[in-house]
């Protein structure tokens, strides 16, 4: 199973960005007990961003509480996260994760490209 993060880019404080997670290979989205959005900002751990369940119930960190929506298409196998009122505090490299856990990162998660998203002040 393979997932490939898309939507990162450049935008200025109070903009927004659509991130895209496609999951494929010999798997479905349905692989995971959840797929998520995690981020990692230079010399910061890699953190909890937002993430869905398979029966579509959503999770978010408390930055992302009011300004992100994560969604999915399970017909497509994608996850998305919308990305509003960003701020400078929320540039990192975006990752994508299925697993079955949403709090923690085991070895057996499965991860996507990261994808940078960069907010100016």
């Amino acid at each position: 199973v393979q997932l490939q993060a898309s939507g990162g880019g450049s935008v200025q404080t109070g903009g927004s960005l659509n991130l895209s997670c496609a999951v494929s290979g010999t798997g479905s989205i349905f692989s995971f007990n959840a797929v998520g959005w995690y981020r990692q900002a230079p010399g910061n751990q890699r953190e909890l961003v937002a993430a869905i369940t398979s029966g579509g119930r959503p999770h978010y960190s408390q930055s992302a509480k009011g300004r992100f929506i994560i969604s999915r298409d399970n017909a497509a196998n994608t996850v998305f996260l919308e990305m509003n009122n960003l701020r400078p505090g929320d540039t990192a490299v975006y990752y994508c994760k299925g697993g079955h856990s949403i709090w923690v990162m085991t070895d057996s998660d499965h991860w996507g490209q990261g994808t940078q998203v960069t907010v100016s002040s």
